[in-house]
């Protein structure tokens, strides 16, 4: 095989990948936007959230800038609605007051912002150029979709009425008995990634850190570790908490995790539509950085770093390199983690055996976005690309990192070195957290 015929094949390789990225996006995103009617995509839920159908012109409208403009240096399709779609121009609250597309606008400009899409991606290049090197933007423009149809799925959460989504499995069950908490040893590694082709920019690049050993919790909290910080009264005590964080609960009320409520026989919660028990061996979801921290100082322990967290994640002792994924450098497949809404659930503490870190920690990837202590900042060499508004205007103390995605993240939207954040207060968003604790002198082997 010549060099030509080689980087062919590998251009083809790369084009089907991307469109079976694009496609498995798209079907997600008609689902959650089919699921309600139309008054149900038009109204708004939480002034946290934008109205249903916004998402879905606004996924359209970012698709078309990036792949049918710019990649594909075609001509604009609306241009007249690329400001109302801007989501730096327009707060969330007031989206509901713009001239936004109607339901069946909005699918059809999808729809035809997709189809020139296809186009562009059978036709360009796909090397000489930063933006379309190994389909880069295909991959941008695929995690963006992903994410908010996570975002969209937060929204079904928010949403009052009878359920309309459905898992098509339950998760799997708790895999056995494991430890409370894991030593990971202490030393330098690589943190973050220049390799990755659709890595986004603040996961770049890689770089050498040391992060001292430290005791992790094998897997996430769960709500019935979470109940007993409840039942013990932390909610009613200061000690525990931050003074930003006891203020925040304090002038809010705060005295739960969102969506759940005590009963006479303990603890509930909604869950899209369907209100239940607490399920005591799940991650705890709903909850922010504030109460996450809350609970860490009660328990005797702290919120890892972000560093802490990815070394735990990624770090091999064995061969002293960093995987992609905590078990390896393959593609998340079912038996490693929850993704991609499958479950519409966190699964059981220890469900995920195979999806394991090589010190032993479990679920780092799937169930519950992790609140770390770290504010967002760009690593040693950071550069914006393709556009600062990605990540670095939110550079600062005002944002804590989060790490591993949820059950409602999707596969190609998450990887060992992905980033995300959030202020501090969220609790509308999947999120839950794990501690840890430093190791003591007789403790690093």
């Amino acid at each position: 095989m010549t060099t030509t015929e080689s980087n062919e094949l590998g251009a083809e390789q790369l084009r089907a990948r991307a469109a079976e990225a694009l496609t498995r996006a798209r079907a997600r995103s008609i689902a959650l936007t089919d699921a309600v009617d139309d008054e149900d995509l038009i109204k708004q839920h939480s002034k946290l959230m934008s109205p249903l159908v916004w998402d879905l012109a606004h996924i359209g409208s970012q698709e078309e800038l990036w792949l049918v403009r710019d990649v594909g240096g075609r001509e604009p399709l609306r241009p007249d609605i690329d400001d109302i779609y801007d989501a730096f121009q327009h707060a969330r609250a007031d989206r509901p007051a713009l001239p936004l597309l109607g339901p069946a606008e909005a699918r059809s400009y999808v729809r035809e912002v997709r189809e020139k899409a296809f186009d562009v991606l059978e036709r360009v290049p796909l090397q000489g150029r930063r933006l379309t090197e190994r389909a880069f933007a295909f991959g941008m423009v695929t995690q963006h979709e992903q994410q908010h149809d996570e975002t969209m799925l937060a929204t079904h959460q928010l949403r009052q009425g009878d359920p309309v989504l459905h898992a098509p499995e339950p998760p799997p069950a708790r895999s056995g008995a494991l430890p409370a908490e894991v030593l990971v040893p202490g030393g330098a590694f690589t943190m973050g990634t220049s390799a990755e082709p659709w890595a986004l920019d603040n996961e770049r690049p890689a770089h050498e850190l040391a992060v001292e050993a430290f005791w992790m919790d094998t897997t996430p909290v769960t709500s019935g570790a979470y109940a007993e910080f409840l039942d013990s009264g932390g909610y009613d005590d200061e000690a525990w908490w931050s003074p930003e964080g006891w203020a925040y609960r304090s002038q809010n009320g705060i005295t739960a995790p969102r969506f759940w409520k005590r009963e006479q026989d303990g603890w509930w919660r909604t869950r899209f539509g369907v209100y239940e028990r607490i399920t005591a061996d799940e991650p705890v979801v709903h909850v922010s950085f504030f109460e996450a921290e809350a609970y860490a100082a009660w328990a005797g322990r702290r919120l890892p770093t972000e560093a802490e967290w990815e070394k735990a994640a990624r770090f091999d002792p064995a061969t002293g390199r960093s995987r992609r994924f905590p078990w390896g450098d393959e593609e998340p497949g079912a038996e490693h983690a929850n993704l991609g809404q499958r479950h519409l659930r966190p699964a059981p503490a220890g469900a995920y055996p195979a999806g394991a870190s090589p010190t032993g920690v479990h679920q780092l990837i799937g169930d519950v976005w992790e609140w770390t202590s770290t504010d967002l900042y760009g690593y040693p060499g950071f550069a914006p690309f393709p556009y600062r508004e990605y990540s670095e205007v939110f550079f600062g103390p005002e944002y804590k990192v989060l790490r591993g995605g949820s059950f409602g993240t999707d596969s190609a939207a998450i990887r060992g070195t992905f980033r995300n954040w959030d202020y501090p207060i969220r609790r509308q968003i999947f999120a839950g957290f794990r501690t840890a604790r430093d190791a003591g002198p007789g403790e690093v082997g």
